[in-house]
């Protein structure tokens, strides 16, 4: 395996790619993966995250996760109910919690990266993501570091350089890194078309600057 400085867990949403985008304009050495775990948009965020690391050089792992999809209740899921609309903030949308993925992904991302010689894995993790999903708090966030620090044997250190980023800040940092954000997918039903109502729709609006005209994303509505 080649030796690299840096694994990022990249989705194909807009946040991952920036992440991306940014840690090679550091010239670092990276390597990305990315996870099929049978969520709805899965097949359409994971080729976007395919050719954004390949139009850059960068080698990209797909890990299929089927267990998620069979075991794990969840309307974000192919075997779940219909993604609800609105907001995060309404109570409808804690139905789309995959029940402790983001534990089973970076463990498989901290456990890549020991392999390969890194010391980090990154992930996109920003200061805007909601309370509804708990694997994604910051006190989850510190206590998952430290025990994948600790599991091996202090080498490899698991970090969220968008911790204290909102998703616009996000969005305005990947402009000006030139990245193309018709090349990267958020809607979380998966359709040809971003649907423009979900809550991931919804925040997509709101990090490019929808009301600006500065998104370049088709919305079904």
């Amino acid at each position: 395996m080649i030796s690299v400085d840096t694994v990022i867990v990249l989705s194909g949403g807009m946040d991952s790619a920036v992440l991306l985008a940014d840690t090679l304009a550091q010239n670092k050495a990276v390597t990305a993966i990315s996870f099929d775990y049978g969520s709805k948009h899965n097949a359409r965020e994971l080729p976007m995250a395919e050719a954004f690391c390949r139009a850059r050089q960068v080698g990209h792992k797909i890990v299929q996760l089927p267990f998620i999809n069979d075991l794990f209740t969840s309307s974000l899921l192919r075997s779940g109910e219909s993604i609800p609309d609105g907001h995060y903030e309404e109570e409808t949308m804690k139905s789309t919690v995959v029940p402790f993925r983001n534990g089973i992904l970076m463990s498989i991302a901290v456990g890549l990266a020991e392999s390969a010689g890194a010391t980090e894995v990154l992930l996109g993790s920003h200061a805007g993501d909601h309370f509804i999903y708990p694997d994604c708090r910051p006190e989850f966030n510190a206590a998952f570091a430290e025990a994948a620090y600790l599991g091996t044997d202090k080498q490899v250190q698991v970090r969220f350089p968008f911790a204290d980023r909102d998703k616009r800040d996000i969005g305005d940092m990947g402009r000006r890194l030139g990245v193309d954000f018709e090349k990267t997918w958020t809607c979380y039903k998966g359709r040809e078309t971003h649907c423009g109502k979900c809550g991931a729709c919804q925040e997509r609006k709101y990090a490019l600057r929808a009301e600006e005209g500065l998104d370049p994303t088709t919305y079904e509505t």
